[in-house]
C-alpha cells in the first residue's frame, strides 16, 4: 500500500490541488507498518493531472481535507481509495490514525 497526502508547510494541505509537496508513505504488507516516506513535489496544478500522476507514482490511498468530485472520481477510476476531510495533522499522526482505524471521512473541504 501507498498512501499519498498532500502537504504545505509539512502538514496536510486542506487543499488537494494547491499543495507544495506530497508525501508518499508506502506500507509493509506483512505488518502494515509504515517502511518509507518519500517527498515529492508535484507537477504544476492542472484539471485531472494529479490523479493520473499519482497513480504513477504507485498511490493507493489518498488522504485529503478536500478534493473537489472529478478528482475523486478520477481516482476511483484507477482504483485508488481516497478520504477527504482529514484534519491538517502531519503525514505520521495522519498515517498512524489511517492504519489504526481511528482517522474518519470529515467535511469536505473543498466546494467544487
Amino acid at each position: 500500500m501507498r498512501i499519498a497526502i498532500p502537504l504545505a508547510a509539512g502538514r496536510l494541505c486542506m487543499h488537494f490541488g494547491h499543495c507544495e509537496q506530497f508525501a508518499l508513505v508506502d506500507i509493509a504488507e506483512n505488518d502494515g507498518k509504515a517502511t518509507q516516506t518519500t517527498l515529492v513535489t508535484p507537477p504544476p496544478h492542472e484539471p485531472g493531472l494529479l490523479p493520473r500522476w499519482l497513480h504513477e507514482q504507485g498511490a493507493t490511498v489518498i488522504i485529503a481535507g478536500g478534493m473537489g468530485q472529478r478528482a475523486q472520481q478520477l481516482f476511483a477510476q484507477s482504483g485508488i481509495r481516497v478520504l477527504v476531510g482529514a484534519p491538517a495533522d502531519t503525514p505520521e499522526e495522519l498515517v498512524s490514525a489511517y492504519l489504526g482505524g481511528t482517522l474518519k471521512p470529515g467535511q469536505n473541504a473543498c466546494d467544487h
